[in-house]
């Protein structure tokens, strides 16, 4: 048995310092509370700019949105940056394996990503998001198959799904055949109807599922951050909703809303090989005579050097 932590807190858009700051203090509190694996939301470090369009109505592009733009980039980090070596020297010291969603700075372009840190590597993956959903387009590029990463921890193996990239049936099925014991779900998604699909995931791949949603408030953003729609909620952001499901379905903790938290639950391997007795969605319970899936995991690049 594993005691796993799910982290539902506000992040310090467009400061990856502060952020990451905040992030060691709850990975050591969640620590200090016997977890030895945490998953924190979405863009923790850098932020989500929810409500935010960069100035990009159809073939219009303002200055304006450059600017917020060019500011949304500062707080953009590199995976072999300084905020990324703090993480991993307090995933270290803590012996706690660390999920976490940040903006990721390469080249020029921003990724949604996914870290995975393990307390004695250091960054075992780099998870980045394959589709970004809507508008998200303008502003983060996509993903390829290289970055499908999953590996071995104490509690079982650990992969990542980001948000909506949780509605594409294919690429569950291939997290489903690396293994994944334990579907880490970092989500920007505070909807209530966001805990079905978590729910039906834990079904479907008989997979513990810790899904992490920050709780934030206008509060959290400069003062000149641009929201430039209405909010569903008023001044709250991000609800949260946070939660764990177990592989037989049943939720172990969550959802919870509007408020910060962190939810703990204890990872069970043997629940997982007990709910594939009669289900196994890329073994016995497949037609490889009638479906193929078929996933390319070579880098995809636009420019190579011989």
């Amino acid at each position: 048995m594993h005691t796993a932590a799910v982290i539902q807190a506000a992040s310090v858009p467009f400061d990856p310092e502060a952020s990451t700051e905040k992030a060691v203090r709850l990975m050591a509190q969640a620590a200090s509370a016997g977890a030895t694996i945490a998953v924190f939301p979405e863009a923790f470090i850098g932020g989500y700019p929810k409500g935010s369009i960069f100035g990009a109505p159809v073939g219009l592009r303002t200055q304006g949105g450059r600017d917020e733009y060019q500011r949304y980039s500062q707080g953009a980090i590199k995976l072999d940056g300084p905020e990324i070596s703090r993480l991993s020297e307090v995933a270290r010291e803590s012996e706690i394996f660390t999920v976490i969603g940040v903006i990721e700075l390469l080249g020029n372009t921003l990724y949604c990503t996914a870290l995975l840190l393990d307390p004695e590597t250091g960054v075992a993956g780099a998870h980045r998001k394959l589709m970004p959903t809507g508008s998200e387009r303008v502003i983060w590029g996509f993903g390829d198959g290289s970055t499908l990463d999953t590996m071995d921890t104490p509690a079982g193996r650990v992969g990542s799904v980001i948000c909506w990239e949780n509605y594409m049936p294919l690429l569950r099925q291939a997290m489903y055949a690396k293994g994944v014991e334990i579907y880490c779900a970092p989500t920007a998604d505070d909807r209530p109807t966001w805990a079905a699909t978590m729910t039906h995931i834990a079904l479907e791949g008989r997979t513990h599922v810790l899904s992490a949603c920050q709780y934030i408030t206008k509060s959290s953003y400069p003062e000149n951050h641009s929201f430039d729609t209405d909010l569903p909620h008023g001044d709250t952001v991000m609800r949260g909703g946070s939660m764990i499901v177990a592989p037989t379905g049943e939720v172990l903790a969550g959802p919870v809303f509007d408020q910060e938290t962190i939810l703990y639950a204890e990872i069970d391997s043997e629940l997982k090989t007990r709910s594939h007795l009669d289900f196994d969605s890329v073994g016995h319970y497949s037609r490889p005579d009638v479906f193929e899936l078929r996933v390319r995991t070579d880098p995809q690049t636009s420019v190579t050097f011989d």
